[in-house]
């Protein structure tokens, strides 16, 4: 799978043949630099929650993708399909089988609104089985034993994506343990440094993985990797 990361917690997970777009929130970061969020291009939106800072350029995303899909939980995909998009709605527990593979969504704990202060529903992580992979966006969330469910539940991760920023989610000492409990050696961070309440020691925190024989990834936005 290819994974380019447009900073914060956004990223495009290219993996069984489709382009599959997390959190999309660029033009307010302000260490993304030259990125054109006009240029991106996805066949699925997954949502974690509705903060603005995940969902701050999804309607821009979409004008540019009017055939994507939004997945989400039950209350965001009532408000994007009464806006007229295409959307899939889930909610904890289950699997769905896409044209990519299949998406449980799961546990995460931290909260949910829209930018107006209306309900957004539950925050969650996603696991995602394709033929290229499968990964786990744990979303905005606190260090919770629900994780170990997820080895117990889900075919075994190659990948894991999870916030390390404090202050809002995780702190990297608490996703160590995260990575732990989901058996995941390969760790993509995000929710990070984008603003001053989440800046983090970047040497201290892969250090930190490094003494567990674990693999922190810090990608630059824009940067693409293959997985």
């Amino acid at each position: 799978m290819k994974i380019t990361y447009y900073g914060h917690s956004c990223l495009l997970v290219e993996a069984g043949g489709k382009r599959l777009l997390f959190d999309p929130f660029v033009t307010g970061n302000p260490l993304v630099g030259a990125i054109d969020v006009n240029s991106i291009r996805c066949d699925y939106i997954l949502v974690t929650h509705v903060h603005s800072d995940h969902i701050g350029d999804l309607e821009t995303v979409m004008q540019h993708n009017p055939n994507a899909v939004i997945i989400g939980i039950w209350e965001v995909h009532a408000h994007y399909s009464a806006k007229g998009y295409a959307t899939h709605p889930m909610n904890k527990g289950g699997w769905w089988s896409f044209d990519f593979g299949r998406v449980k969504m799961v546990n995460a704990v931290h909260s949910s609104s829209f930018p107006d202060g209306s309900y957004g529903g539950e925050p969650v992580g996603f696991v995602v089985e394709t033929a290229d992979g499968v990964f786990y966006h744990a979303g905005d969330t606190a260090l919770t034993r629900d994780m170990e469910l997820i080895p117990m539940t889900c075919p075994p991760l190659d990948l894991a994506i999870l916030p390390i920023g404090s202050n809002f989610t995780m702190n990297y000492q608490d996703a160590v343990l995260a990575s732990d409990f989901i058996r995941c050696n390969q760790i993509v961070g995000c929710h990070y440094d984008s603003f001053g309440y989440i800046k983090i020691d970047h040497k201290a925190a892969k250090a930190a993985f490094a003494e567990k024989g674990k693999d922190l990834i810090l990608m630059e936005p824009g940067e693409k990797k293959e997985f």
